[in-house]
């Protein structure tokens, strides 16, 4: 079975649970939509969060998110007691999702419990019917500086990223190697 891709602007399609894929969309411009959606009552499910996008140069974006992350730690708080700044792609994107919703109201804490973000794609939403947002795309131009949430990832934690990689590398062999046994029976 394979799943369709369906192109969405503003409006999501019909169904009560929406799965987005976040591959080359814009962090920032698939959180409102995606905000919006999960005010309205939509359940949305967003995977493959590291392949989400921010604009800019490279050495900008990674040097503004070091600083948000270490400027907590200082002689006055050696513990980096203050506010928890997420570092992995799927918690970043769940991050500014919640940005965009009036949290401290109850409206806004319900839509965020319907919004669940997954970094690659788990075994329940593989066949699963893949929503697009045109409007959240990136514009590939030539010259166009923009950074993946897993390169961000990579450079700010790389040990847990390479644990990652190498925790999704065996789940992988894990799939082919069960694909084979079952095909050939």
């Amino acid at each position: 079975m394979s799943s369709r891709v369906i192109e969405a602007g503003r409006n999501p399609p019909s169904p009560n649970e929406v799965v987005v894929d976040a591959t080359n969309h814009v962090v920032g411009r698939l959180a409102s939509v995606v905000a919006k959606w999960a005010l309205e009552g939509r359940r949305v499910v967003i995977i493959n969060a590291e392949k989400a996008v921010v604009t800019g140069d490279f050495n900008m974006v990674l040097n503004w998110y070091k600083t948000r992350v270490s400027e907590w730690l200082t002689h006055y708080n050696p513990e980096k007691a203050g506010p928890k700044i997420p570092r992995k792609p799927d918690r970043i994107l769940r991050r500014v999702i919640r940005g965009m919703l009036p949290r401290k109201s109850g409206r806004g804490r319900e839509a965020l419990r319907r919004v669940r973000v997954f970094m690659g794609v788990p075994p329940q939403y593989v066949n699963a019917d893949k929503v697009v947002i045109k409007g959240a795309l990136l514009s590939i131009r030539p010259g166009a500086k923009y950074v993946t949430l897993e390169e961000l990832w990579k450079h700010i934690e790389p040990k847990r990223y390479e644990e990652w990689v190498r925790a999704r590398e065996a789940w992988e062999a894990r799939l082919k190697k069960a694909q084979g046994k079952g095909g050939g029976e």
